[in-house]
């Protein structure tokens, strides 16, 4: 029956469903043929439950803020800085999208905002320049996932939801590894730079580095607000995205003056299409997480893994680490972080590893799924984006899940990479 009921979800993903409807219904069906004498409104109450903590509000105002921004110049002026400084060096276009993709990260906490707006500048400059379509694509994609771990992080608040860990300690712990990620790809760019022998750009004058600095110093005041505000004390996470929001209509609308009071209802609309789709995954992972919980099919499945490694911290974090990342390679890193998430909370107390140094593993396995084929999210995002096919998109993908798996292996072996600031910050 449970195989069956596995079947109906995957038959209606491939039919081209929305990933909720397969969710809800295969959540039904197993409710029905597993738990017989239960409620289904309970399945409803689950629902209700998933999306009730207040710490979720921060999510549509994140993306409110990615939107204004996205809407406005904060992107051009955030590259015109990484390019005065980077551009003229051997790889500096793709050195560039690197590190914008990484400080756009952390002004809008958002990959689809990251790829739209970095990817839009940079991709027919790359092109120009002489850099394979692939690669490029592969590129910004990846560097957008980056976005994932950089804070304000929504998959970060997401699992602190799940897990009942401070979204605080998880926006501080991801930035070990997100820059560890950067200076990656900047590395391999610079490679595959010099083995295209691609042409270094015009040096920039300091004049023109200066003028350049002074015109992003307001969006490079938005971390500083935000995570000032939160490790001060000044502000809860929720408070903090408040603040973002004010923060970035003041920057665009009052100082940039590039969007106008007649641009807030089509921005508004776009935030609310991507908070309702967002909220109904987080109840429907919610729903399903609480039907297989109750049938007891994670103790099924996993137990004799979990029981096998129970003793060694370090093969704990391996198995969460594949699961999550085989997860997310299928499903959105919502659905994965709700379902997958209270099947490991007992393993993980019980061997006393570090909460936050768990969720920075799953939130960067998020990251990395959602670029891995066949279903990573965000492929399907540069799909519409840049109107290229499937396969042309994922192409060039392998070489940075490499490096996304290294970084995996690392943080798993050197957990200080994550762990440094937030003992920095908290202890």
């Amino acid at each position: 029956m449970l195989t069956l009921a596995f079947i109906l979800m995957f038959v209606l993903l491939l039919l081209g469903f929305p990933m909720m409807v397969p969710l809800l219904i295969g959540a039904l069906a197993m409710m029905l043929m597993l738990l017989p004498g239960v409620d289904p409104t309970s399945l409803i109450r689950a629902m209700i439950s998933g999306v009730r903590p207040s710490v979720l509000v921060a999510v549509p105002m994140f993306i409110l803020a990615a939107d204004i921004m996205t809407k406005g110049h904060t992107a051009n002026r955030l590259l015109d800085l990484v390019h005065a400084f980077l551009g003229h060096r051997r790889g500096g276009l793709p050195i560039t999208t690197a590190v914008s993709c990484t400080l756009f990260g952390a002004v809008s906490g958002s990959t689809q905002a990251t790829v739209v707006a970095i990817g839009s500048a940079l991709r027919p400059k790359m092109l120009k320049a002489g850099y394979k379509d692939s690669f490029t694509m592969a590129l910004l994609v990846n560097s957008s996932d980056i976005a994932l771990l950089i804070p304000p992080s929504i998959a970060a608040i997401i699992y602190g939801v799940a897990a009942s860990e401070s979204v605080g300690e998880l926006f501080i712990a991801g930035i070990g590894p997100g820059v560890l990620i950067m200076v990656m790809f900047s590395v391999y760019s610079w490679w595959i730079s010099k083995k295209l022998d691609i042409p270094l750009g015009e040096r920039v004058g300091w004049a023109d580095r200066l003028r350049a600095l002074r015109g992003a110093i307001l969006p490079m005041g938005f971390p500083v607000v935000v995570l000032g505000g939160i490790y001060s004390g000044l502000f809860s996470p929720t408070e903090a995205a408040a603040m973002s929001v004010f923060y970035a209509l003041v920057v665009e609308m009052l100082v940039y003056r590039s969007v106008k009071l007649s641009d807030l209802p089509s921005i508004a609309l776009s935030t609310g299409l991507i908070t309702a789709v967002v909220f109904i995954l987080v109840g429907a992972g919610q729903a399903f997480s609480w039907v297989i919980s109750m049938a007891q099919i994670p103790t099924e499945v996993l137990g004799p893994i979990l029981d096998t490694v129970a003793d060694n911290p370090t093969m704990l974090l391996v198995v969460i680490a594949v699961s999550f990342f085989v997860a997310c390679m299928f499903v959105d890193p919502i659905v994965a972080i709700f379902v997958l998430t209270p099947i490991f909370i007992p393993a993980i107390d019980a061997s006393g590893l570090d909460p936050i140094l768990v969720g920075t593993l799953v939130v960067l396995q998020s990251a990395i799924g959602s670029a891995t084929p066949p279903f990573g999210y965000d492929i399907f995002t540069a799909m519409a984006v840049f109107r290229r096919p499937y396969m042309e998109i994922v192409k060039g993908t392998p070489p940075f899940i490499v490096m996304l798996l290294a970084t995996t292996v690392l943080l798993i072996m050197f957990p200080q990479i994550a762990l440094f600031l937030r003992d920095l910050a908290f202890r």
